[in-house]
């Protein structure tokens, strides 16, 4: 029998890989203010707070916050019209839920992507898994503060000493040290192994079939 009986994922970087659609609507904003642009290695390390961070890590030093409120939502408008262009799953995503869906094991999803589009790519990709998917909205506070974790729980009806959290960033780390809940920090998403373990880490999933062992 399973330890936990709840799992709360992030999304961006552990089940859905949406590097390269984020690079690409980031990319498009920063030609259209005329900066510079930059590859997607790069923004590997930009994306995991939101994406106003990440505009403030494009930008060239100096840029002010009127003319990033600006880029806002012409990021959003391109975004929302190319989202799905390349993101998709990250191998074994689907065979993990799945396995845990039959385990009894209810899921969420909570990110720092705004609200609607979190919805709407989990209704895409999770839904016949995946109950309940929270974004950034008015009223809750962000990760790594815990309140889209706490939320989650309350919405699956579910306990905190019950849970486990599935994240690939020092943002998910904290999130989860925050929420009081154990750690799996994922190697396939936006940040490597040694990063991780420079920021507090220590339980891994190199692929998600692992995660089933620490389960």
């Amino acid at each position: 029998m399973s330890k936990y009986d709840t799992v709360v994922f992030d999304m961006d970087g552990t089940v859905l890989n949406t590097l390269e659609d984020l690079t690409l609507s980031v990319n498009y904003v920063m030609t259209r203010f005329g900066m510079p642009t930059h590859e997607l290695e790069e923004y590997r390390r930009f994306f995991g707070s939101g994406i106003r961070y990440a505009l403030e890590c494009a930008v060239p030093k100096g840029t002010t916050d009127r003319v990033i409120d600006e880029m806002l939502p012409v990021f959003t408008e391109h975004y929302n019209k190319h989202c799905l262009d390349k993101t998709g799953p990250y191998e074994g995503i689907l065979d993990l839920m799945k396995c845990l869906k039959e385990r009894g094991i209810k899921m969420a999803i909570v990110s720092n992507k705004i609200d609607p589009a979190v919805k709407e790519l989990n209704d895409r990709f999770f839904s016949q898994y995946v109950d309940v998917a929270i974004g950034e909205k008015p009223g809750i506070n962000r990760k790594p503060a815990p309140d889209t974790v706490f939320a989650a729980l309350k919405e699956l009806g579910s306990n905190a000493g019950d849970a486990v959290y599935i994240g690939d960033s020092e943002v998910d780390y904290q999130t989860a040290v925050n929420s009081g809940l154990p750690c799996i920090s994922v190697l396939w998403g936006f940040r490597d192994r040694d990063y991780l373990v420079s920021i507090g880490a220590d339980t891994f999933a190199e692929k998600p079939a692992d995660v089933l062992r620490f389960l």
